[in-house]
């Protein structure tokens, strides 16, 4: 298998539009389609490094945002204090900005990307070698107690939701980045969260377990019908980080057919929990064959967190993504299993969510 016959990936996770959203820049859509060489993911990078799509996610910084704060990341051992709730009325105007900010690059792309709506677009994106585009909110602030602004999302294209960030939400609580510890960190769904997970399941939404403490993830296994996913999370046995998923987590996950995306963020990676660039491929590889393991060949995918994390810098950006290919051929995964973990199971899993 040359690189020309490396399969495209589908990715769980990007911030791309958060990066896009922050720009001094009446036109954040032209400097992602021309290729900024900004970041981590632009068109023209992304082209060539055959990144076939992936879950864009919308969320809503804190007012005194610092995301993750590498500095105190890289002590022995962390917990960083989460941030406070934020209020509807001021994430809307956020939320609404990064969704008309993808449907934008969807309109000026020239039919270069496309935001699926169904498991059918994507497979017809990959194929095509359109930019396949989901859109995701990571975080469910904006969304109303009556679920008026889940809908009229949707609409606009919607087809996945993370009930919380590292931070609470009137649905649930999130996980801290805490080093080392475990995501048994507090309460569960609130009674409102286990609506929301209802309202998604009637709309054929991912709901995304990425950032859910324990309780919350063990609330909506119980409460939903479709697939368990984590877009964007890894394996507690190699990097005991509250982050990632424990080996009963995924066990749940494999038990509903569901999908697992190995995060790049180099703390949730090492089993030293720093967030270091010069984290080795191999040590991402450790991750997707314990992931493989435990949730099953056909549950695992990738989730890099593109843009909203430090990756490793072998990896570096999108057109690093041939060098984890090549390494994973290296590590002994054959072509049909690259395949699926590059973008079929992905496809798999959005077929029994969204139905085909």
């Amino acid at each position: 298998m040359d690189d020309s016959q490396f399969p495209a990936i589908f990715d769980g996770h990007n911030d791309v539009l958060l990066r896009l959203h922050r720009l001094q820049d009446d036109h954040p859509q032209i400097s992602f389609l021309n290729g900024d060489g900004r970041g981590h993911l632009d068109l023209p990078r992304i082209q060539k490094g055959g990144f076939g799509g992936g879950f864009f996610a919308i969320y809503v910084p804190s007012p005194d945002d610092n995301a993750i704060r590498y500095e105190e990341m890289n002590q022995p051992s962390y917990d960083l204090a989460m941030p406070p709730e934020i209020p509807i009325h001021k994430a809307l105007p956020d939320v609404f900005s990064m969704a008309a900010l993808l449907v934008r690059i969807e309109r000026q792309s020239e039919g270069v990307a496309k935001i699926c709506r169904t498991a059918s677009d994507v497979r017809d994106c990959i194929k095509s070698n359109t930019l396949a585009m989901i859109m995701h909110i990571e975080g469910a602030e904006a969304i109303d107690e009556n679920f008026h602004s889940l809908e009229v999302l949707y609409q606009a294209g919607l087809r996945s939701i993370g009930p919380v960030w590292s931070r609470p939400t009137r649905f649930g609580h999130g996980v801290p980045f805490r080093y080392p510890g475990s995501p048994d960190t507090g309460d569960g769904l609130t009674d409102l969260g286990k609506e929301l997970v209802r309202a998604c399941n009637f709309f054929n939404m991912v709901i995304d377990l990425s950032h859910l403490n324990e309780l919350g993830f063990w609330d909506v296994a119980a409460t939903s019908d479709a697939p368990l996913i984590a877009t964007h999370s890894n394996a507690h046995a190699i990097c005991p980080h509250s982050r990632n998923l424990t080996d009963k987590q995924l066990a749940a996950i494999r038990e509903s057919e569901g999908m697992v995306g190995v995060n790049f963020a180099t703390a949730f990676i090492r089993p030293d929990g720093l967030m270091r660039s010069d984290t080795p491929i191999d040590a991402l590889l450790r991750h997707i064959d314990h992931l493989i393991e435990h949730v099953g060949i056909d549950g695992v995918g990738f989730g890099s967190d593109f843009d909203g994390a430090m990756i490793p810098e072998e990896i570096k950006d999108v057109v690093g993504l041939t060098s984890l290919r090549d390494a994973m051929r290296k590590h002994g995964y054959d072509r049909q299993t690259m395949t699926k973990l590059c973008h079929g199971n992905w496809i798999r899993v959005l077929e029994k969510t969204f139905g085909t």
